[in-house]
């Protein structure tokens, strides 16, 4: 059986660590969507934490709470996903890149950059008309448009296109992108 080894400490030494500076926050790399998908996040957690009270501590759930948290967990991921598009983190295979000439990467980054913009442009468009046709749904269990669910996402998609069209006008003003030089956008942590 292992010994257990443990270091003795002064209260002095305890106290010493108190003492080490408060890390800086930046909140600066954050945008307005991030924050309100935080907020749409902390909504569904309280949703879910509500369900498991009412089913498991009261016996009684709360039917609505599951439905709500559904709607609110598709919002999370698709206004989650602008800020992925934003800084440019959506998976993505950059391996070929090494590989070809400087000229050709560009190009074929640039390419890249130019079927984004025109992925979430057709996936705005899909997502309108598909509003239209379901305008008029409801929710299962409270009487709410189910649109408010449709019009999140459809935000999501409106929200990645300016950011995809913002992250390209960065590329070619930089002359690269994340997919030809990858270190240059890692964030190294003190």
């Amino acid at each position: 059986m292992a010994k257990e080894i443990h270091t003795p400490i002064t209260a002095e030494e305890l106290a010493h660590t108190f003492d080490e500076g408060v890390p800086e926050v930046n909140l600066s790399d954050y945008a307005f969507e991030d924050w309100i998908t935080l907020i749409v996040f902390w909504l569904m957690a309280g949703c879910v934490f509500l369900q498991f009270f009412t089913r498991y501590v009261l016996n009684n759930s709360y039917a609505w709470t599951e439905e709500i948290a559904i709607n609110c967990l598709i919002g999370v991921v698709f206004l989650g996903s602008v800020m992925c598009v934003r800084v440019s983190r959506h998976i993505q295979v950059d391996v070929l890149y090494h590989y070809l000439p400087a000229r050709a990467a560009r190009a074929m980054a640039i390419f890249v950059d130019l079927v984004r913009i025109g992925f979430f442009l057709y996936a705005c468009w899909l997502m309108w008309r598909y509003v239209e046709i379901v305008a008029d749904e409801r929710m299962v269990t409270v009487d709410l448009p189910r649109n408010i669910v449709f019009y999140s996402v459809m935000l999501g998609f409106v929200l990645m296109l300016g950011r995809s069209i913002q992250v390209f006008i960065a590329n070619q003003r930089r002359g690269y992108s994340v997919l030809e030089r990858p270190e240059e956008f890692q964030k190294v942590e003190d």
